[in-house]
């Protein structure tokens, strides 16, 4: 080992490392435990635009096969590969929940929301919706458990969807999914 240079990590040797498993569906990130090799400039915004160096990655498949090696432990986020590891900054959640399907009403409802990069999650149990309201502005965040510790933030246009089929429990007015009640705002909270 001695004498042989240590490999700076890249977005290209990324993608050439994770094409090279030939995996089909998502990569075993769960599985894979690299020497972390150091922090790369890459950037996933509020918005969802992942970045690199500060420009735009803009081709999708390369953000799909990036978000598909996504991982996070103890609250930071790292993209994995069988041999390397490396830091990337997330400004709010790695994902964006673009849309949602309904499926049948009331309490047997369920949700199945889809993301920027194309993963879908159906909320319940497994992939509960949770919202986090700003202190100051009192501004609700919805967000939804998307894979292995990895959430995706409901955008607006969905959020205001899902307040449009909402209903009553108690204290809450929420939405149920997969026989799960999921609260979204106190019911005292409601505009009138």
């Amino acid at each position: 080992m001695s004498g042989q240079k240590p490999v700076t990590p890249s977005p290209d040797g990324l993608a050439a490392s994770v094409k090279a498993t030939k995996s089909k569906g998502l990569p075993p990130v769960h599985l894979w435990n690299p020497p972390f090799c150091g922090d790369l400039d890459i950037r996933i915004a509020k918005d969802g635009t992942w970045s690199y160096l500060g420009s735009p990655i803009n081709r999708f498949e390369l953000v799909k096969l990036f978000s598909s090696i996504l991982k996070k432990e103890d609250g930071k986020y790292f993209l994995v590969t069988p041999v390397e590891k490396v830091g990337i900054t997330v400004e709010d959640a790695p994902f964006i929940a673009v849309d949602f399907d309904l499926e049948g009403e009331g309490t047997t409802q369920t949700l199945s929301f889809t993301t920027d990069v194309g993963d879908v999650a159906t909320a319940g149990s497994d992939h509960p919706i949770r919202i986090v309201t700003d202190p100051d502005t009192e501004e609700p965040s919805p967000y939804i458990l998307i894979r292995a510790n990895l959430e995706a933030r409901i955008d607006r246009k969905s959020f205001y969807r899902l307040v449009d089929i909402a209903e009553h429990k108690g204290d809450w007015f929420g939405v149920w999914s997969s026989g799960q009640f999921f609260p979204l705002i106190r019911s005292g909270d409601l505009p009138d």
